[in-house]
């Protein structure tokens, strides 16, 4: 997470905190967020997990047609489809880890 913040100077932790989805219940499977990137209107491809547990491993599936779905775990969590830009692989996506607060009932 360093080096994005590196190559991407105006990115602040309060800015990448404000995309990552919020729900009422503790998250249990990961999931995927775009986080802009400076410049050239594109994105970086996130996956948030739940703060304690492994982190999920990253597959990239790719089709003919350049679209490319993101799996954490084997789970689809993100479809990018740029027949002009480079393929990814599981070293372009950032892994975040986020506190979850478990409720009692």
């Amino acid at each position: 997470m360093t080096d994005f913040f590196q190559r991407q100077p105006h990115v602040t932790s309060d800015m990448l905190s404000a995309m990552i989805p919020v729900h009422g219940a503790p998250m249990s499977e990961p999931e995927g967020v775009f986080v802009p990137t400076s410049g050239d209107h594109s994105c970086k491809v996130a996956v948030i997990y739940a703060r304690g547990r492994t982190p999920p491993t990253i597959t990239i599936l790719s089709d003919i047609k350049g679209i490319q779905t993101v799996c954490a775990d084997g789970v689809a969590v993100a479809v990018v489809a740029s027949s002009e830009g480079p393929d990814l692989s599981p070293d372009d996506v950032m892994l975040i880890e986020r506190y979850v607060n478990e409720r009692k009932s």
